[in-house]
């Protein structure tokens, strides 16, 4: 009955049939935030903030003098919120799955692999608008060097995006459908309707090592290396690896098929956390993940992927969106990039960048904000020097602002965070744990 005494009193206001659909959305709304009210109480009343430093977290090195590149790095806001905050371990890649910024963003998000995983290239996809039917598989195409059948480069000297839009252009015409799309720097990606169950291996997991024993196999393989062989006079030939050759940079001379995978099916983080977000970020893959859990994606002039992104800039967004949302995703790849390029130095300097120009700034502008906060600090996994690879190994953490009881720990690090009050936790735990 009551229903009907909506619908009539609508009815009699003239507000008429759109009125009354957008007026049941809105009371459906009401109890669901209400219902998540109930379940994370603190949940309307703070501005929540994770600041993830993607693969930040290392092993002890020698050239460290046995520390890990957030022991030696200066780092004062991050110690500063572990201080203030309380600490722990969290593991980000379940068992059984690749240890990759996909699986372990969506963790740290709360969304489980087991069910929500199809592959990193459909995530990628839906940040640059490809939309996949049915019968599609989306791969992660690579710009990548190879010298002497050896894989030097996954990232082919981290080409501009319009050098690689150029040879993404040169390629499409042996492409299935012409379905190529240019990405972010080496990061392309190609659709197809094959290749699901193919065994595919990430380049920058085979750094320095013969690409011959790492080639797709299984089913459809062949149709995947005919199209990475095709693509390789092309690029020997094309004037933006001519140019980067004589310049003394390295050529994007092979592509390398990866990371595919059908499109995804996944709640919206508001479906989930009852929660208006965005996501912010430089790289295809997390901005795909902020489609598919229906944030706000919002794009940086100058967010680059690599140590000279503008940091400014994202920390302006970050706290922009804060004042028409209740949760920012603010990540950051430069950490990740030096890890892969085993280059200690950069990795100690990208972690300082990221403390200097963005977790402090953020920090400083949610306490003059006026609004009850909590953050979440941690990378998404590890990207240790010594693999030049990703890692399943657990990952520090820290949750501070308003009513976290600080615990004992007084710095940010892999150490330190094993005496951290949360203990160790799956990562899929961790925005729950913000909000409670």
């Amino acid at each position: 009955m009551k229903s009907i005494s909506l619908l009539k009193a609508l009815e009699w206001l003239h507000l008429g049939q759109d009125a009354f659909i957008n007026a049941i959305f809105a009371a459906s709304r009401v109890i669901q935030t209400k219902t998540i009210n109930t379940i994370f109480p603190m949940v309307a009343l703070m501005k929540l903030v994770v600041l993830l430093g993607d693969g930040m977290a290392d092993l002890p090195l020698a050239a460290l003098q046995g520390k890990t590149p957030l022991q030696a790095a200066k780092k004062p806001n991050m110690d500063l919120l572990a201080k203030q905050g309380k600490s722990g371990l969290a593991q980000t890649v379940p068992e059984g799955f690749p240890p990759g910024s996909d699986v372990a963003n969506l963790c740290v998000m709360g969304y489980l692999p087991a069910r929500h995983y199809s592959g990193r290239a459909p995530l990628e996809a839906a940040a640059i608008g490809v939309l996949l039917g049915e019968a599609d598989i989306a791969f992660r195409c690579n710009f990548v060097t190879i010298e002497g059948g050896i894989m030097k480069d996954y990232s082919a000297g981290h080409i501009t995006s319009e050098e690689g839009r150029e040879l993404i252009e040169a390629l499409q015409p042996l492409m299935p459908e012409r379905r190529l799309y240019a990405g972010v720097s080496y990061r392309n990606l190609l659709v197809l309707k094959a290749g699901a169950k193919a065994l595919c291996t990430p380049p920058h997991d085979i750094s320095d090592q013969p690409v011959a024993e790492h080639l797709p196999s299984g089913p459809d393989s062949e149709l995947l290396i005919g199209l990475m062989e095709a693509a390789r006079p092309v690029l020997a030939r094309h004037p933006v690896n001519k140019r980067r050759i004589g310049a003394g940079k390295r050529p994007a001379n092979a592509i390398w098929l990866w990371g595919q995978g059908p499109a995804p099916v996944m709640p919206s983080f508001s479906e989930k956390y009852g929660l208006k977000g965005a996501m912010i970020s430089a790289v295809d893959l997390l901005k795909g993940i902020g489609r598919y859990a229906g944030l706000e994606v919002i794009d940086v002039p100058g967010a680059t992927g690599t140590i000279d992104t503008n940091y400014e800039g994202k920390v302006q967004a970050t706290l922009e969106a804060l004042k028409r949302c209740d949760f920012v995703y603010l990540h950051i790849e430069a950490p990740d990039e030096a890890g892969h390029e085993g280059n200690t130095l950069l990795k100690v300097r990208a972690v300082e960048l990221f403390d200097e120009r963005v977790v402090g700034p953020v920090v400083e502008g949610l306490k003059k904000s006026r609004e009850d906060w909590r953050v979440l600090l941690l990378p998404d996994h590890a990207t240790p020097i010594s693999i030049k690879t990703h890692s399943r190994d657990p990952v520090p953490f820290t949750i501070a602002g308003k009513g976290i009881e600080p615990d004992e720990v007084e710095s940010f690090d892999e150490a330190a965070a094993q005496q951290g009050g949360y203990g160790q936790v799956e990562a899929t735990k961790l925005v729950g744990m913000m909000m409670k």
